[in-house]
């Protein structure tokens, strides 16, 4: 809202300056003038420093380069009005886009103006060869050595073809959330997967050691508490990625929840 008042204020005093017209002579000084209307062998103005009407010989005056700037003013106007139609536009429909979020925590691309929601991903996580699923948000116990979240299958099913997608992220609780591109992996039994995060879990300083590839993206909070929008903030290679929701890793403690994506050309 206080950007749409700033830009309105701009655009008032946008306006202002241009209802106002520089009346050039040809030494090179001008008058500021309201409006001017050409008489016969003189030009008739109204003087914005004195508020009232005047005469000036044609002679004087410097026409084309008076008519010049008024056409550039009418231009920068109504590109301003543009701009301001657009940027109104789209605070409106990004209040629409808003309002037609569901309220459950989720995930939503905005695909060409509607909305369409991410599926949670099934992250797995394999440590000392054992494989176990990822529950919604519950916390994994990391005990002393190498643990690899992964999800199963090469390529997400849910395809975005564009390479800087916007998404819309209602989050359950107060976490950390990111955009992270998925590496290819080798599950069980030779399944194709796709790894989440590797973690180690280092022994007696009991520290923890994350490795994801976090994708550059730009968040913001809107509407509601909980519900932020995030981007990438450079186009996306065709790839695996994922949008995911952690809290760090602490206490021995480790919790995610992915939706994961694919972007194709």
């Amino acid at each position: 809202m206080r950007r749409l008042l700033l830009l309105t204020l701009i655009s008032l005093a946008i306006c202002l300056a241009a209802a106002n017209i520089r009346l050039y002579m040809k030494d090179g000084e001008f008058h500021l003038v309201r409006e001017y209307e050409l008489q016969k062998d003189r030009v008739k103005y109204y003087s914005v420093e004195r508020g009232d009407w005047e005469e000036i010989p044609l002679e004087l005056v410097d026409l084309k380069r008076t008519r010049a700037e008024v056409a550039r003013n009418e231009e920068e106007t109504k590109k301003q009005d543009t701009a301001d139609k657009e940027e109104r536009a789209a605070e409106r429909q990004q209040e629409r886009e808003i309002a037609s979020i569901p309220a459950e925590p989720g995930v939503y691309w905005i695909n060409d103006k509607k909305l369409e929601p991410v599926k949670v991903g099934e992250v797995k996580y394999t440590v000392d060869k054992k494989r176990s699923i990822l529950k919604m948000m519950s916390p994994i116990p990391l005990l002393s050595g190498k643990a690899v979240l992964e999800i199963d299958g090469e390529a997400s099913e849910f395809v975005i073809r564009e390479e800087r997608p916007e998404f819309y992220f209602r989050l359950a609780k107060e976490e950390r959330l990111a955009i992270i591109k998925l590496l290819p992996g080798m599950g069980k039994n030779k399944t194709k997967t796709r790894i989440v995060e590797k973690i180690q879990i280092l022994p007696v300083v009991n520290e923890i050691a994350e490795e994801l590839v976090e994708v550059e993206s730009f968040r913001r909070q809107v509407g509601a508490e909980l519900l932020y929008k995030i981007w990438p903030i450079k186009p996306m290679e065709p790839g695996e990625y994922a949008l995911i929701e952690y809290s760090p890793a602490i206490e021995g403690k480790y919790s995610l929840q992915v939706w994961d994506f694919s972007v194709r050309k």
